[in-house]
């Protein structure tokens, strides 16, 4: 597998760019390929593959599970979508940053947020599917979910009116999560 790495401003979380061979017919893309992925040190094996359709607008997110964190593998099979990971991990030196990065079906790149980070995206076009890989199951009564528009956060959200679940408006700014609720920071992992 042909690939090309970007370390981000957040320790941990990755920008990975897959190589496409296009021709006038379309293209072909290796999305995985666990030998490759383990050479660079992503938390492996992936247990749960995740789809989501989303129209423009729409803003899912920030999502994160503590205790049963979550790695993810993020990307996008149709559309484009913003996609965002914020640090959470209590005493981390990045403590509430965030980095957001532009995936879309034509750049074919990926992003892996490791345990320990908020995940969410807005998505950019009229449809997205958007797909990602996670280390860990899905635990509702896990999850936790931040605010999209806290402003401690800096996030520059390219939408200024988005579609939102009730449940997402309900997310918590997070300085007001309680920091048992989030995962501790120990040299560099969850």
């Amino acid at each position: 597998m042909s690939l090309v790495t970007e370390q981000t401003p957040l320790p941990g979380v990755v920008l990975i760019k897959p190589k496409k061979f296009g021709d006038d017919r379309g293209y072909f893309l290796e999305t995985f390929r666990e030998s490759t992925y383990r050479t660079l040190g992503l938390e492996l094996p992936f247990v749960q593959d995740n789809s989501s359709l989303s129209s423009k607008g729409v803003l899912r997110g920030l999502h994160l599970q503590w205790p049963n964190p979550q790695a993810k593998l993020v990307s996008v099979a149709y559309g484009a979508i913003f996609d965002v990971a914020v640090d959470v991990r209590r005493g981390s030196p990045t403590f509430g940053k965030s980095y957001g990065v532009e995936l879309s079906a034509q750049n074919g790149w990926q992003l892996y947020i490791p345990k320990g980070f908020a995940h969410g995206f807005c998505a950019l076009d009229e449809r997205n599917v958007i797909c990602y890989k996670c280390s860990n199951y899905y635990s509702p009564e896990t999850e936790r979910t931040i605010l999209w528009n806290d402003d401690d956060l800096g996030i520059a959200w390219p939408v200024s009116n988005p579609l939102i679940s009730p449940k997402d408006q309900q997310g918590l700014r997070l300085r007001d999560i309680p920091s048992d609720l989030l995962p501790p920071y120990v040299s560099g992992k969850v």
